[in-house]
């Protein structure tokens, strides 16, 4: 007996909410199914793995499965967050402890790793359990009041992030002799055009691979020979007394957990279709996302802690410019230029794209607006990409009128310090009151998931006053 599939569904988000009858393409998946892919066997001959978009066959050999599992595990919504993770702010925020403090900061990145993870992996729950958006859930559980302040701080926590990634194409353009008033509007028009190409799996296919060009880092790295005998050292040292190095490490964890990375995510796993059964995949990706992009905070640390003792200098490292005469000695002038070029740009457009959609995301869930990558502008769906689009207008309006990296990465700092407690507070709240039992977190996984949140919350609120020089 052949189960007939659907093929190609698609439904704008908003105005159906409440419908499931388009939810479910397959057949419910038995609860002692283990394998990340077993799920995908429940659905025999011709069937259509809604998240691959491509025909199955129903016996498929042991080459295609793994080729499947080595390479679409790492393909998703879990890994472009994760690399828009690390985008401007975060890159000058690593280069500048590798500067002042060596290889010190190093061990708190990989602390971070489990922290990123568990963060993200509750939005996964949530988006493919509920099949809606953060917004929509605030709104539907703590009313329309609370959803108009997570839009309003979500929007000015995303165009915060416009800005320091519009900042960061103005500086890497200036490298080149390029003037803002070409480079920020370009990029601007280009992050539009991907929005309105119609699908979100195109949308995530670009971000990632523009966020992939943060690992030219990698061989920026080896070339810098870093010192093993000081990275083992500095691993060992955790100077928790000094106000520095806690100054540091403070916005290091401000910077892991962005609250639009939370709506990201949650409206991610939407468009993209995903269902109870894929949890275990994406799962999966948000982990080795999580790796992926705390790997590189190590790799930025170990590069410009090598180069800075090459230079024997300690000196700020604030600007795109004093970041490629960082590296002058281990790339050449001309090198550090291209090397950097390529790694903030990429990281700059990835952090862009997701931030703006998040926002649009964000707002129309709180609204009430359609919303979706996967429909074309039209009369429904106008309000949405009308959100998107004033995002990016905003963030490159203000860029153009006052371009200072410094100023604009700490007042970036400082909000999305103010608003963890807040949307850290919702997320916990929302998993305990929305999930049905059997997807919540349990046991001691629970214990940690809320200690991480409390633990980040803190530090966020203990940056506020040490950014602002109160401490």
């Amino acid at each position: 007996m052949r189960i007939p599939i659907q093929r190609g569904t698609q439904r704008t988000r908003g105005s159906n909410d409440n419908d499931d009858s388009s939810d479910q393409t397959c057949p419910s998946v038995p609860s002692d199914q283990t394998g990340p892919f077993d799920s995908l066997d429940t659905c025999r001959n011709d069937h259509v793995d809604s998240s691959l978009g491509r025909g199955v066959p129903g016996r498929r050999s042991g080459y295609l499965r793994w080729l499947r599992i080595g390479f679409f595990v790492i393909w998703g919504p879990g890994l472009i967050v994760m690399l828009a993770d690390t985008d401007v702010g975060s890159t000058i925020t690593a280069a500048q402890s590798g500067a002042e403090w060596g290889y010190r900061l190093l061990l708190p990145q990989l602390i971070l790793i489990p922290i990123l993870y568990v963060v993200q992996e509750m939005t996964v729950r949530l988006g493919i359990v509920t099949q809606k958006g953060h917004g929509a859930l605030i709104r539907e559980r703590f009313g329309r009041g609370w959803a108009m302040l997570s839009a309003l701080t979500l929007f000015a926590s995303s165009a915060g992030a416009l800005i320091t990634e519009f900042v960061g194409v103005a500086g890497v353009g200036e490298l080149f002799g390029v003037t803002p008033d070409i480079t920020v509007p370009v990029a601007a028009a280009f992050l539009v055009g991907i929005a309105f190409t119609g699908s979100y799996r195109r949308a995530e296919r670009i971000g990632i691979a523009l966020g992939l060009a943060e690992l030219v880092f990698i061989p920026a790295m080896l070339l810098a020979h870093p010192d093993l005998h000081a990275v083992a050292h500095g691993l060992a040292q955790f100077p928790v007394r000094n106000s520095s190095y806690m100054t540091l490490l403070a916005a290091n964890v401000g910077a892991v957990i962005m609250p639009w990375m939370i709506f990201y995510q949650q409206g991610a796993v939407i468009d993209k279709e995903l269902m109870h059964h894929h949890i275990r995949s994406e799962r999966r990706d948000t982990a080795i996302g999580a790796v992926i992009t705390q790997g590189l905070m190590v790799v930025i640390i170990m590069v410009f802690a090598a180069t800075e003792s090459m230079r024997h200098s300690t000196s700020p490292l604030q600007t795109v410019g004093q970041l490629a005469s960082a590296l002058t000695p281990v790339l050449g002038t001309e090198g550090s230029k291209v090397i950097l070029g390529i790694a903030l740009i990429g990281a700059a457009l990835v952090a862009a794209l997701v931030a703006s959609l998040a926002a649009a995301w964000g707002i129309s869930e709180a609204f009430g607006w359609a919303h979706s990558l996967n429909s074309r502008p039209s009369r429904k769906t106008a309000k949405f990409y009308v959100t998107y689009v004033l995002a990016h207008i905003l963030g490159a309006v203000i860029v153009l009128l006052n371009f200072n990296l410094v100023s604009v990465v700490i007042a970036v700092e400082v909000m999305n310090a103010l608003l963890l407690p807040i949307v850290l507070g919702f997320l916990l709240a929302l998993e305990s009151r929305t999930l049905p039992a059997k997807y919540r977190s349990k046991g001691l996984y629970r214990w940690f998931v809320t200690v991480v949140c409390l633990v980040v919350i803190g530090f966020g609120i203990y940056m506020i006053p040490v950014t602002l020089g109160w401490l």
